[in-house]
Protein backbone atom coordinates (compact mmCIF):
# COMPACT_ATOMS: atom_id res chain seq x y z
CA UNK A 1 0.00 0.00 0.00
CA UNK A 2 2.69 2.25 1.51
CA UNK A 3 4.87 1.91 -2.39
CA UNK A 4 1.23 2.25 -4.39
CA UNK A 5 0.63 5.81 -2.39
CA UNK A 6 4.10 6.44 -2.94
CA UNK A 7 4.52 5.54 -6.71
CA UNK A 8 1.10 7.86 -7.39
CA UNK A 9 2.53 10.90 -4.86
CA UNK A 10 6.02 10.92 -7.70
CA UNK A 11 3.34 10.36 -10.61
CA UNK A 12 1.56 13.56 -10.08
CA UNK A 13 4.46 15.96 -8.55
CA UNK A 14 5.83 15.57 -11.97
CA UNK A 15 3.06 17.11 -13.10
CA UNK A 16 1.27 14.79 -15.41
CA UNK A 17 -2.25 14.93 -14.64
CA UNK A 18 -2.21 19.34 -14.51
CA UNK A 19 -3.00 19.79 -18.14
CA UNK A 20 -5.96 20.20 -19.58
CA UNK A 21 -5.37 18.19 -22.47
CA UNK A 22 -4.38 15.13 -20.06
CA UNK A 23 -7.05 15.69 -18.12
CA UNK A 24 -9.50 15.66 -21.00
CA UNK A 25 -7.28 12.36 -22.57
CA UNK A 26 -7.79 10.46 -18.85
CA UNK A 27 -11.79 10.97 -19.41
CA UNK A 28 -11.69 9.97 -23.13
CA UNK A 29 -9.69 6.65 -22.13
CA UNK A 30 -12.18 6.15 -19.58
CA UNK A 31 -15.19 6.50 -21.55
CA UNK A 32 -13.70 4.80 -24.41
CA UNK A 33 -12.74 1.66 -22.12
CA UNK A 34 -16.58 1.57 -20.66
CA UNK A 35 -18.01 1.35 -23.46
CA UNK A 36 -16.05 -1.53 -24.85
CA UNK A 37 -17.07 -3.68 -22.00
CA UNK A 38 -20.52 -2.17 -21.68
CA UNK A 39 -22.35 -5.51 -22.01
CA UNK A 40 -19.52 -7.26 -19.47
CA UNK A 41 -20.70 -4.30 -17.20
CA UNK A 42 -24.23 -5.76 -17.62
CA UNK A 43 -23.54 -9.49 -17.19
CA UNK A 44 -21.69 -8.79 -14.01
CA UNK A 45 -24.41 -6.30 -12.23
CA UNK A 46 -26.72 -8.98 -12.79
CA UNK A 47 -24.36 -11.11 -11.18
CA UNK A 48 -24.16 -9.43 -8.40
CA UNK A 49 -27.32 -7.52 -7.96
CA UNK A 50 -29.95 -9.34 -10.67
CA UNK A 51 -30.15 -6.02 -11.83
CA UNK A 52 -32.13 -5.58 -15.58
CA UNK A 53 -29.77 -4.01 -18.37
CA UNK A 54 -32.09 -1.44 -18.82
CA UNK A 55 -32.24 -0.26 -14.77
CA UNK A 56 -28.41 -0.86 -15.29
CA UNK A 57 -28.06 1.53 -17.52
CA UNK A 58 -30.93 3.81 -15.49
CA UNK A 59 -29.02 4.13 -12.27
CA UNK A 60 -25.54 3.12 -13.18
CA UNK A 61 -23.83 3.66 -17.02
CA UNK A 62 -25.73 5.94 -18.04
CA UNK A 63 -25.12 8.47 -15.33
CA UNK A 64 -22.05 7.79 -15.47
CA UNK A 65 -22.13 8.75 -19.76
CA UNK A 66 -23.65 11.85 -18.58
CA UNK A 67 -21.44 12.69 -16.10
CA UNK A 68 -18.31 11.90 -18.70
CA UNK A 69 -20.04 14.41 -21.49
CA UNK A 70 -20.62 17.15 -19.00
CA UNK A 71 -16.74 17.06 -17.26
CA UNK A 72 -15.02 17.70 -20.49
CA UNK A 73 -17.66 19.96 -21.81
CA UNK A 74 -16.97 22.01 -18.85
CA UNK A 75 -13.76 21.60 -18.30
CA UNK A 76 -11.79 23.94 -19.51
CA UNK A 77 -13.87 26.67 -17.50
CA UNK A 78 -13.78 25.19 -14.45
CA UNK A 79 -9.72 24.92 -14.50
CA UNK A 80 -9.52 28.60 -14.95
CA UNK A 81 -7.83 30.56 -12.50
CA UNK A 82 -11.13 33.05 -10.78
CA UNK A 83 -10.86 36.74 -11.01
CA UNK A 84 -11.45 38.15 -7.49
CA UNK A 85 -12.04 41.77 -6.17
CA UNK A 86 -8.70 43.57 -4.27
CA UNK A 87 -9.19 45.64 -2.10
CA UNK A 88 -8.29 49.39 -2.25
CA UNK A 89 -5.64 48.56 0.90
CA UNK A 90 -3.58 45.82 -1.30
CA UNK A 91 -3.43 48.59 -4.52
CA UNK A 92 -2.08 48.05 -7.32
CA UNK A 93 -2.59 44.56 -6.66
CA UNK A 94 -4.04 41.54 -8.79
CA UNK A 95 -6.00 38.70 -6.94
CA UNK A 96 -6.24 34.86 -8.37
CA UNK A 97 -7.97 31.66 -7.27
CA UNK A 98 -6.49 29.24 -8.85
CA UNK A 99 -7.97 25.61 -9.22
CA UNK A 100 -5.43 23.03 -7.69
CA UNK A 101 -5.69 19.17 -7.44
CA UNK A 102 -5.46 17.84 -3.99
CA UNK A 103 -2.91 15.39 -4.76
CA UNK A 104 -3.51 11.64 -4.46
CA UNK A 105 -7.25 10.80 -3.69
CA UNK A 106 -8.33 7.72 -2.14
CA UNK A 107 -12.14 6.51 -3.20
CA UNK A 108 -14.26 4.06 -1.43
CA UNK A 109 -17.09 3.22 -3.36
CA UNK A 110 -20.07 0.60 -1.68
CA UNK A 111 -21.86 -1.81 -2.96
CA UNK A 112 -25.62 -0.83 -3.83
CA UNK A 113 -24.74 1.31 -6.82
CA UNK A 114 -21.18 -0.13 -7.97
CA UNK A 115 -20.47 1.55 -11.19
CA UNK A 116 -21.99 4.64 -10.75
CA UNK A 117 -20.61 5.67 -7.16
CA UNK A 118 -17.24 4.47 -7.80
CA UNK A 119 -16.84 5.81 -11.40
CA UNK A 120 -18.99 9.36 -10.49
CA UNK A 121 -16.18 10.42 -7.80
CA UNK A 122 -13.23 9.35 -10.37
CA UNK A 123 -14.52 11.59 -13.23
CA UNK A 124 -13.94 14.21 -10.96
CA UNK A 125 -10.88 13.65 -9.28
CA UNK A 126 -9.36 13.06 -12.75
CA UNK A 127 -11.10 16.19 -13.67
CA UNK A 128 -9.73 18.10 -11.35
CA UNK A 129 -6.05 16.60 -12.31
CA UNK A 130 -5.10 14.47 -9.26
CA UNK A 131 -4.30 10.64 -8.77
CA UNK A 132 -6.61 7.97 -8.02
CA UNK A 133 -6.85 5.01 -6.02
CA UNK A 134 -10.33 3.03 -6.31
CA UNK A 135 -11.74 0.08 -3.26
CA UNK A 136 -14.93 -1.14 -4.62
CA UNK A 137 -16.87 -3.34 -2.49
CA UNK A 138 -16.15 -6.80 -1.86
CA UNK A 139 -19.75 -7.20 -1.71
CA UNK A 140 -20.13 -6.91 -5.75
CA UNK A 141 -17.22 -8.96 -6.68
CA UNK A 142 -18.45 -9.64 -10.32
CA UNK A 143 -18.33 -5.64 -10.33
CA UNK A 144 -15.35 -5.10 -8.58
CA UNK A 145 -13.08 -7.86 -10.71
CA UNK A 146 -14.58 -5.81 -14.18
CA UNK A 147 -13.70 -2.52 -12.97
CA UNK A 148 -10.34 -3.82 -11.76
CA UNK A 149 -9.90 -4.61 -15.25
CA UNK A 150 -11.08 -1.19 -16.57
CA UNK A 151 -8.51 0.32 -14.49
CA UNK A 152 -5.68 -1.74 -15.37
CA UNK A 153 -6.24 -1.62 -18.95
CA UNK A 154 -7.40 2.68 -19.01
CA UNK A 155 -4.27 3.90 -17.15
CA UNK A 156 -1.17 2.95 -15.81
CA UNK A 157 -1.34 2.39 -11.80
CA UNK A 158 0.69 5.28 -10.79
CA UNK A 159 -1.72 7.18 -11.74
CA UNK A 160 -5.28 5.48 -11.31
CA UNK A 161 -5.50 1.85 -9.53
CA UNK A 162 -7.80 -0.61 -8.05
CA UNK A 163 -7.39 -2.12 -4.60
CA UNK A 164 -9.82 -5.20 -4.51
CA UNK A 165 -10.46 -6.87 -1.12
CA UNK A 166 -12.59 -6.68 2.46
CA UNK A 167 -12.15 -4.91 5.34
CA UNK A 168 -8.67 -5.74 5.69
CA UNK A 169 -7.50 -3.89 2.30
CA UNK A 170 -10.02 -0.95 3.54
CA UNK A 171 -8.00 -0.57 7.00
CA UNK A 172 -4.80 -0.72 5.19
CA UNK A 173 -6.32 1.89 2.83
CA UNK A 174 -6.90 4.03 5.79
CA UNK A 175 -3.24 3.74 7.44
CA UNK A 176 -2.19 5.57 4.41
CA UNK A 177 -1.71 9.21 4.04
CA UNK A 178 -4.06 10.39 1.08
CA UNK A 179 -4.42 13.94 0.19
CA UNK A 180 -8.31 13.40 0.33
CA UNK A 181 -10.84 10.67 1.33
CA UNK A 182 -14.25 10.18 -0.54
CA UNK A 183 -15.96 7.72 0.86
CA UNK A 184 -19.80 6.20 0.25
CA UNK A 185 -21.72 4.37 2.68
CA UNK A 186 -23.62 4.07 6.25
CA UNK A 187 -23.40 6.72 9.24
CA UNK A 188 -21.33 4.17 10.76
CA UNK A 189 -18.17 3.53 8.58
CA UNK A 190 -18.19 6.88 7.62
CA UNK A 191 -17.07 7.52 11.38
CA UNK A 192 -14.45 5.20 11.07
CA UNK A 193 -13.01 6.80 8.28
CA UNK A 194 -13.58 10.35 9.75
CA UNK A 195 -11.40 9.00 12.78
CA UNK A 196 -8.45 7.83 10.17
CA UNK A 197 -8.47 10.99 7.89
CA UNK A 198 -8.33 12.96 11.13
CA UNK A 199 -4.70 11.16 11.92
CA UNK A 200 -3.16 12.46 8.90
CA UNK A 201 -5.98 15.61 8.83
CA UNK A 202 -7.26 14.59 5.61
CA UNK A 203 -10.16 16.15 3.96
CA UNK A 204 -12.90 13.90 3.27
CA UNK A 205 -16.46 13.63 1.76
CA UNK A 206 -18.59 11.22 3.56
CA UNK A 207 -21.99 10.60 1.03
CA UNK A 208 -23.88 8.37 4.04
CA UNK A 209 -27.72 7.53 4.38
CA UNK A 210 -29.98 7.62 6.70
CA UNK A 211 -33.95 6.91 7.13
CA UNK A 212 -35.12 9.53 4.00
CA UNK A 213 -38.83 10.00 4.97
CA UNK A 214 -41.91 10.73 2.09
CA UNK A 215 -44.66 13.60 3.31
CA UNK A 216 -47.51 13.08 1.65
CA UNK A 217 -49.49 16.50 2.04
CA UNK A 218 -53.44 16.26 2.46
CA UNK A 219 -54.18 17.70 -1.03
CA UNK A 220 -51.74 15.39 -2.80
CA UNK A 221 -52.54 13.60 -5.57
CA UNK A 222 -52.46 10.15 -4.36
CA UNK A 223 -52.18 8.51 -8.16
CA UNK A 224 -48.84 10.49 -9.13
CA UNK A 225 -47.66 10.28 -5.39
CA UNK A 226 -48.03 6.31 -5.23
CA UNK A 227 -46.89 5.57 -9.25
CA UNK A 228 -43.40 7.68 -8.07
CA UNK A 229 -43.06 6.30 -4.49
CA UNK A 230 -43.41 2.92 -5.71
CA UNK A 231 -40.57 3.26 -8.14
CA UNK A 232 -37.95 5.50 -6.25
CA UNK A 233 -38.89 2.76 -3.03
CA UNK A 234 -38.43 -0.40 -5.25
CA UNK A 235 -35.68 0.74 -7.19
CA UNK A 236 -32.69 -1.66 -6.65
CA UNK A 237 -34.73 -3.67 -4.25
CA UNK A 238 -34.88 -0.41 -2.20
CA UNK A 239 -30.78 -0.57 -1.55
CA UNK A 240 -30.71 2.96 -2.64
CA UNK A 241 -29.13 5.64 0.17
CA UNK A 242 -31.91 8.41 -1.43
CA UNK A 243 -35.02 5.29 -1.62
CA UNK A 244 -38.05 6.52 0.07
CA UNK A 245 -37.52 4.78 3.82
CA UNK A 246 -41.02 5.24 4.86
CA UNK A 247 -43.99 7.59 4.10
CA UNK A 248 -45.94 9.93 6.22
CA UNK A 249 -50.03 10.20 5.35
CA UNK A 250 -52.70 11.46 7.16
CA UNK A 251 -54.98 8.72 8.51
CA UNK A 252 -57.86 9.24 6.21
CA UNK A 253 -55.68 9.10 3.02
CA UNK A 254 -53.84 5.93 4.23
CA UNK A 255 -55.92 3.24 2.80
CA UNK A 256 -56.18 4.82 -0.49
CA UNK A 257 -52.59 5.37 -1.41
CA UNK A 258 -51.85 1.83 0.11
CA UNK A 259 -54.28 0.66 -2.45
CA UNK A 260 -52.73 2.75 -5.14
CA UNK A 261 -49.43 1.89 -4.14
CA UNK A 262 -50.08 -1.95 -4.47
CA UNK A 263 -51.69 -1.41 -7.78
CA UNK A 264 -48.48 0.18 -9.22
CA UNK A 265 -46.13 -2.66 -7.54
CA UNK A 266 -48.67 -5.11 -9.58
CA UNK A 267 -47.77 -2.80 -12.75
CA UNK A 268 -44.61 -2.72 -12.07
CA UNK A 269 -43.72 -6.33 -11.12
CA UNK A 270 -46.48 -8.27 -11.13
CA UNK A 271 -48.90 -10.29 -8.62
CA UNK A 272 -45.70 -12.46 -8.16
CA UNK A 273 -42.80 -10.36 -8.57
CA UNK A 274 -40.45 -13.42 -7.07
CA UNK A 275 -41.17 -15.02 -10.60
CA UNK A 276 -39.81 -12.24 -12.49
CA UNK A 277 -36.65 -10.90 -14.00
CA UNK A 278 -37.28 -6.99 -12.86
CA UNK A 279 -36.69 -7.49 -9.42
CA UNK A 280 -33.01 -7.54 -8.12
CA UNK A 281 -31.73 -9.18 -5.39
CA UNK A 282 -30.43 -8.18 -1.52
CA UNK A 283 -26.78 -8.31 -1.64
CA UNK A 284 -26.21 -11.06 0.55
CA UNK A 285 -27.49 -13.51 3.31
CA UNK A 286 -26.24 -11.02 6.20
CA UNK A 287 -28.92 -8.00 4.62
CA UNK A 288 -31.39 -10.42 3.75
CA UNK A 289 -31.79 -12.08 7.47
CA UNK A 290 -31.79 -8.36 8.52
CA UNK A 291 -34.53 -7.48 6.41
CA UNK A 292 -36.33 -10.54 7.38
CA UNK A 293 -36.42 -9.64 10.63
CA UNK A 294 -38.06 -5.83 9.66
CA UNK A 295 -40.80 -7.72 8.18
CA UNK A 296 -42.19 -8.83 11.54
CA UNK A 297 -42.89 -4.98 11.90
CA UNK A 298 -46.48 -3.56 11.81
CA UNK A 299 -49.16 -5.49 9.20
CA UNK A 300 -48.45 -6.32 6.07
CA UNK A 301 -50.67 -5.13 3.58
CA UNK A 302 -48.89 -6.06 0.31
CA UNK A 303 -45.88 -8.45 -0.39
CA UNK A 304 -43.61 -9.96 2.40
CA UNK A 305 -43.03 -13.02 0.36
CA UNK A 306 -39.24 -14.58 0.28
CA UNK A 307 -37.18 -16.36 -1.94
CA UNK A 308 -34.34 -16.90 0.37
CA UNK A 309 -32.84 -19.06 -2.47
CA UNK A 310 -32.16 -16.20 -4.84
CA UNK A 311 -31.86 -13.82 -2.14
CA UNK A 312 -35.01 -11.86 -3.08
CA UNK A 313 -37.87 -10.48 -0.90
CA UNK A 314 -41.23 -8.88 -2.51
CA UNK A 315 -42.03 -5.31 -2.21
CA UNK A 316 -43.45 -5.13 0.74
CA UNK A 317 -45.72 -2.19 2.32
CA UNK A 318 -46.39 -1.79 6.00
CA UNK A 319 -49.02 -0.69 8.10
CA UNK A 320 -50.26 -0.29 11.60
CA UNK A 321 -46.52 0.18 11.93
CA UNK A 322 -45.01 2.71 15.11
CA UNK A 323 -41.70 4.41 15.31
CA UNK A 324 -40.87 1.68 18.07
CA UNK A 325 -41.23 -1.25 15.53
CA UNK A 326 -37.58 -2.24 14.55
CA UNK A 327 -38.32 -1.34 10.96
CA UNK A 328 -38.43 2.38 11.99
CA UNK A 329 -35.08 1.98 14.41
CA UNK A 330 -32.66 1.77 11.47
CA UNK A 331 -32.09 3.09 7.72
CA UNK A 332 -34.02 0.05 5.87
CA UNK A 333 -32.42 -0.11 2.73
CA UNK A 334 -34.55 -3.01 1.58
CA UNK A 335 -37.88 -3.19 -0.27
CA UNK A 336 -39.85 -2.52 2.85
CA UNK A 337 -41.93 0.42 2.93
CA UNK A 338 -43.73 1.34 6.08
CA UNK A 339 -46.50 4.01 5.82
CA UNK A 340 -47.21 6.29 8.87
CA UNK A 341 -50.20 8.63 9.60
CA UNK A 342 -49.73 12.36 11.03
CA UNK A 343 -52.63 14.76 12.17
CA UNK A 344 -51.17 18.14 11.12
CA UNK A 345 -48.07 18.94 8.66
CA UNK A 346 -47.00 21.81 11.27
CA UNK A 347 -46.95 18.91 13.96
CA UNK A 348 -45.10 16.25 11.43
CA UNK A 349 -42.69 19.25 11.06
CA UNK A 350 -42.03 19.71 14.50
CA UNK A 351 -41.68 16.12 15.07
CA UNK A 352 -39.51 15.46 12.24
CA UNK A 353 -36.77 18.26 13.11
CA UNK A 354 -35.99 16.26 16.02
CA UNK A 355 -34.53 13.55 13.91
CA UNK A 356 -31.13 13.13 12.35
CA UNK A 357 -31.04 14.87 9.51
CA UNK A 358 -31.71 12.23 6.25
CA UNK A 359 -29.91 12.73 3.28
CA UNK A 360 -32.99 12.78 1.02
CA UNK A 361 -36.22 14.18 1.45
CA UNK A 362 -39.98 13.76 -0.91
CA UNK A 363 -42.78 16.02 -0.61
CA UNK A 364 -45.89 15.57 -2.66
CA UNK A 365 -48.37 18.41 -2.46
CA UNK A 366 -49.83 20.74 -4.56
CA UNK A 367 -49.71 23.76 -2.02
CA UNK A 368 -47.17 25.82 -2.04
CA UNK A 369 -47.38 26.86 1.35
CA UNK A 370 -46.93 23.56 2.16
CA UNK A 371 -43.55 23.31 -0.04
CA UNK A 372 -42.66 26.47 1.47
CA UNK A 373 -43.00 24.86 5.10
CA UNK A 374 -41.36 21.79 4.53
CA UNK A 375 -38.62 23.45 2.58
CA UNK A 376 -37.76 25.91 4.89
CA UNK A 377 -38.08 24.38 7.95
CA UNK A 378 -36.21 20.85 7.50
CA UNK A 379 -33.01 19.99 6.82
CA UNK A 380 -32.19 17.39 4.29
CA UNK A 381 -29.33 16.29 1.64
CA UNK A 382 -31.77 17.42 -1.16
CA UNK A 383 -34.90 15.70 -2.66
CA UNK A 384 -38.08 16.30 -4.84
CA UNK A 385 -41.25 18.01 -4.83
CA UNK A 386 -43.95 15.38 -6.13
CA UNK A 387 -41.49 12.94 -7.26
CA UNK A 388 -38.79 10.53 -5.59
CA UNK A 389 -34.98 9.79 -6.30
CA UNK A 390 -34.37 11.58 -9.48
CA UNK A 391 -33.07 14.45 -7.81
CA UNK A 392 -29.61 13.12 -8.16
CA UNK A 393 -29.36 11.89 -11.82
CA UNK A 394 -28.32 15.45 -12.81
CA UNK A 395 -24.88 16.94 -13.16
CA UNK A 396 -26.35 20.61 -12.92
CA UNK A 397 -26.83 20.29 -9.42
CA UNK A 398 -25.01 19.06 -6.11
CA UNK A 399 -25.24 15.78 -4.04
CA UNK A 400 -24.77 15.59 -0.71
CA UNK A 401 -26.12 14.99 2.75
CA UNK A 402 -25.66 17.29 6.12
CA UNK A 403 -25.15 16.23 9.46
CA UNK A 404 -25.52 12.19 10.00
CA UNK A 405 -26.10 11.72 6.36
CA UNK A 406 -23.11 13.22 5.59
CA UNK A 407 -20.70 16.18 4.17
CA UNK A 408 -19.66 17.67 1.29
CA UNK A 409 -20.56 17.56 -2.30
CA UNK A 410 -20.24 15.65 -5.83
CA UNK A 411 -21.86 15.68 -9.45
CA UNK A 412 -20.49 18.06 -12.51
CA UNK A 413 -18.79 21.82 -11.13
CA UNK A 414 -19.67 20.81 -7.37
CA UNK A 415 -17.40 17.29 -7.74
CA UNK A 416 -14.22 18.74 -9.27
CA UNK A 417 -14.56 21.67 -6.64
CA UNK A 418 -14.54 18.74 -3.78
CA UNK A 419 -11.13 17.57 -5.29
CA UNK A 420 -10.10 20.85 -5.82
CA UNK A 421 -8.37 23.74 -3.11
CA UNK A 422 -8.88 27.07 -4.14
CA UNK A 423 -5.75 28.28 -3.81
CA UNK A 424 -5.76 32.43 -3.64
CA UNK A 425 -3.01 34.35 -4.74
CA UNK A 426 -2.71 38.20 -4.55
CA UNK A 427 0.11 39.80 -7.09
CA UNK A 428 2.23 42.88 -5.88
CA UNK A 429 3.06 45.52 -7.99
CA UNK A 430 6.08 47.72 -7.28
CA UNK A 431 4.91 50.87 -6.22
CA UNK A 432 4.82 50.67 -2.24
CA UNK A 433 2.62 52.50 0.35
CA UNK A 434 4.91 52.95 3.58
CA UNK A 435 1.53 53.25 5.52
CA UNK A 436 1.54 49.76 6.73
CA UNK A 437 5.07 49.26 7.86
CA UNK A 438 6.84 49.98 11.46
CA UNK A 439 7.28 52.30 12.90
CA UNK A 440 3.42 53.05 13.72
CA UNK A 441 2.38 56.33 14.15
CA UNK A 442 -1.90 56.68 15.84
CA UNK A 443 -1.70 59.82 13.14
CA UNK A 444 -2.18 57.26 10.21
CA UNK A 445 -5.09 55.19 12.19
CA UNK A 446 -7.97 57.87 10.57
CA UNK A 447 -6.29 56.86 6.97
CA UNK A 448 -6.40 53.37 8.02
CA UNK A 449 -9.87 52.99 9.05
CA UNK A 450 -10.58 54.64 5.84
CA UNK A 451 -9.46 51.83 4.05
CA UNK A 452 -10.21 48.76 5.42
Amino acid sequence: MEAMVAAQRRWFRQGKTLPAAARKRALDRLEAGLRARENQFYAALRKDLNKHPFEAYETELGIVFSELRYAKAHLHQWMKPEHAHTPLTHFPSRSRIYQDPYGVVLILAPWNYPVQLTLVPLISALAAGNCAVLKPSAYAPAVSALLAELIADVFPPSYVTVVEGGRAENTALLEQRFDYIFFTGSPEVGKTVMAAAARHLTPVTLELGGKSPVIVAGDADLELAAHRIVWGKFLNAGQTCVAPDHVWVRPEQRDGLVRRMEKYIVKFYSETPLNGEDLPKIINEKHFERLQRLLNSGRTAWGGRIDPARLRIEPTVLVDVTEDDPVMGEEIFGPILPVLTYESLDGLIAHLQEKEHPLALYLFTRSREAERKVLQNLRFGGGCVNDAVVHLATSHMPFGGVGNSGMGRCHGKFGFDTFTHPKSVLKKGWLDVPVRYPPYRESRIGLLKKLM
